[in-house]
């Protein structure tokens, strides 16, 4: 096993597949040369919330290969800080970041190491992000992340603030109508978020209570659950398409599986915000006492779902459809209590 401290990790950009468009590129990364490959455009970024993470390159039970990557997220914050996390995220090199506007493929692997968390802390295992101009005001969420909620794993996609309506209110008294989300309205941030995936044998109450709305603007079709966080090694096929303006689609397979598709108000738009969209895993947490670790292999990205995927088949294009049109904000989703995850 490799080990690396700061010293041996490659913080700076490098060179990835050559190309005119980033979004065309072929990423692929087996994580089996003791280093990041350069074929597969990522990089540990160093940052001073990264400092005290650490990056195993090991050959112990990949996934496949002879190689695999561990991401650890050791206690670094001080007692009672605030707004401090802790993290050991790998990015996607800048060069190889497509536009906001295309449709990228991403796959890889991962394994949740023991011990697994089991509290309500803020737990991301992977995310899809918009890039901020540097110094541009806003604190912008994943469009798209990889959670763990109490030792059960979850999906949220997330977009500018949309209309919701509370369950239990006079528009949605008995629950969601018919393939509206579930969401967390967040008026203090303008954004809205949706959990569109749940664990197999979970049910909404093992999932935080804020969750207690309906967003029509997002739309979900649920094929199948996500697969237990404990089982050991998960592969996930991800299409990421980001929309704000209501013409998103993200697609979620694991192992094979369809679990989900989700089209709609997906992602953010608005000053400050910039052209590209960008990938990074990695544990990113609250601040805990104990270290998490969690196992990534055989990292993929593409064009098509074609180019990652390597169990099941992939879903059928969509037809060209009309985004799901922003409606004026009704009087329904006005702003509820609950501590912002």
């Amino acid at each position: 096993m490799a080990a690396l401290g700061l010293a041996g990790v490659h913080f700076a950009p490098g060179r990835a597949e050559t190309g005119t468009d980033p979004a065309q590129r072929i990423l692929r990364d087996g994580f089996e040369q003791g280093d990041f490959a350069p074929e597969g455009g990522l990089f540990y970024k160093n940052n001073p919330e990264q400092r005290f993470g650490r990056v195993v390159f090991g050959k112990t039970a990949p996934y496949s290969g002879s190689g695999a990557l561990t991401l650890i997220a050791m206690p670094s914050c001080l007692p009672h800080a605030v707004e401090c996390s802790e993290r050991a995220e790998v990015w996607e090199r800048p060069e190889v970041l497509a536009s906001y506007d295309s449709t990228v493929w991403y796959g890889f692997a991962l394994r949740l190491d023991d011990p697994l968390p089991q509290d309500d802390r803020r737990y991301v295992i992977a995310q899809w992000k918009r890039e901020i101009i540097p110094g541009a005001a806003g604190d912008y969420s994943p469009f798209l992340a990889l959670r763990l909620y109490r030792g059960r794993l979850g999906v949220t996609v997330e977009t500018d603030r949309i209309p919701s309506y509370p369950i239990g209110g006079s528009e949605r008294p008995a629950g969601c109508l018919p393939g509206e989300a579930l969401v967390l309205d967040r008026p203090e941030t303008r954004q809205t978020r949706a959990l569109v995936a749940l664990e197999s044998g979970a049910t909404r109450e093992n999932y935080p209570s804020y969750f207690n709305a309906c967003a029509p603007g997002i739309r979900v079709t649920a094929h199948a659950d996500l697969p237990s966080a404990q089982q050991g090694w998960i592969d996930f096929v991800v299409r990421s398409q980001p929309g704000p303006d209501g013409d998103g689609l993200i697609e979620i397979i694991a192992d094979g599986v369809p679990v989900v598709t989700v089209q709609g108000h997906i992602g953010h738009s608005g000053p400050g915000l910039d052209h590209n969209q960008y990938f990074k895993m990695g544990p990113y947490r609250a601040p805990a006492p104990l270290p998490w670790s969690i196992s990534y292999d055989d990292f993929r990205r593409g064009p098509r779902c074609s180019d990652v995927i390597r169990i099941g088949q992939c879903p059928a294009e969509p037809q060209a459809s009309k985004a799901i049109g922003k409606l004026p904000l009704s009087t329904s989703s006005d702003p509820r209590t609950g501590k912002e995850p």
